[in-house]
């Protein structure tokens, strides 16, 4: 009995004096203490998105965010010269059959084709083979000087992947990304995974959505919003491209303060409007600097 109170008053003594505690709070805790000098972009930040062909350097906005293999350093470097953060994007849920990492990958890990995707399979997020290869990734990112970064399919388990996937298994694998990218002192942003927001939202700096707009979502991001965090939105739909939908588009984003460019679904820069830049008159839709 004696032993028994001894040990109780050890571990009142301890968890009032912070020694330990392991719930997911203290967790989170640790997390952003470890992540003071991590970039942390503006609510308002102004974004580009560039996935692919030759990266515009000369748009006036804060961040860009642009491919981790196809991006040399020079342009990282150019980039920061001019005082603009850059995000580097990779592929975290899904195998790419082009980059050049692809040999890593155990065929154990491949499952189902994304649907419109060619040349992409979903990956068993579950397996501990896909760490180093994801690490590797981070690493890279690093090394090449990225802000932070932006890894995509991060909802694997709301897809058809080939893979029994639940829901626990997503926010794992979606918390340990954000870690190994804080140890790197790397920044990082949730992309898409809107019914997952609300417990992820600790772990990112900022939140990625593709059509919130479209499809009717927006509300779901409102966790980032509400953490002062900016949530990066694009929208593909080419209607909004006329005058009209382009005014309502604009005016709503602006007023949940989502950052929203309409954009191409390749984002090869062939066109590209800024809602931050949004000018409506009542004559037509402008865009001002």
């Amino acid at each position: 009995m004696k032993n028994i109170l001894l040990g109780m008053a050890i571990s009142a003594f301890m968890i009032g004096c912070g020694g330990t505690s392991t719930d997911a709070n203290d967790t989170t805790k640790k997390d952003n203490n470890q992540s003071e000098n991590i970039y942390k972009p503006t609510k308002d930040v102004k974004w580009q998105w560039q996935l692919s062909g030759t990266v515009d350097t000369s748009y006036n906005v804060d961040l860009y965010d642009i491919d981790l293999f196809d991006t040399d350093v020079t342009l990282i470097k150019k980039l920061h010269n001019e005082g603009k953060k850059v995000i580097c994007y990779f592929s975290a849920g899904s195998y790419e059959d082009w980059r050049s990492d692809k040999g890593d990958f155990d065929n154990s890990l491949l499952g189902n084709d994304l649907d419109g995707w060619a040349g992409e399979k979903w990956l068993d997020i579950r397996s501990d083979k896909l760490h180093s290869i994801m690490e590797a990734r981070l690493d890279l990112a690093k090394t090449k000087g990225c802000d932070g970064v932006e890894p995509d399919n991060m909802d694997g388990y709301n897809n058809n992947t080939g893979f029994m996937l639940t829901a626990t298994d997503q926010i794992t694998y979606n918390k340990y990304l954000s870690k190994q990218a804080h140890a790197r002192g790397l920044a990082i942003g949730l992309k898409n995974d809107l019914d997952q927001i609300s417990e992820l939202e600790p772990f990112f700096e900022f939140a990625i959505n593709e059509q919130c707009h479209q499809y009717k979502e927006c509300d779901k991001l409102k966790p980032f919003t509400d953490a002062n965090k900016p949530v990066l939105n694009a929208e593909y739909n080419k209607k909004y491209l006329k005058n009209d939908n382009m005014t309502k588009l604009c005016n709503s984003a602006n007023k949940i303060n989502l950052n929203t460019l309409i954009l191409p679904l390749l984002l090869d820069d062939s066109f590209r409007y800024d809602c931050h830049d949004f000018i409506y008159s009542g004559f037509g839709v402008g865009y001002g600097g």
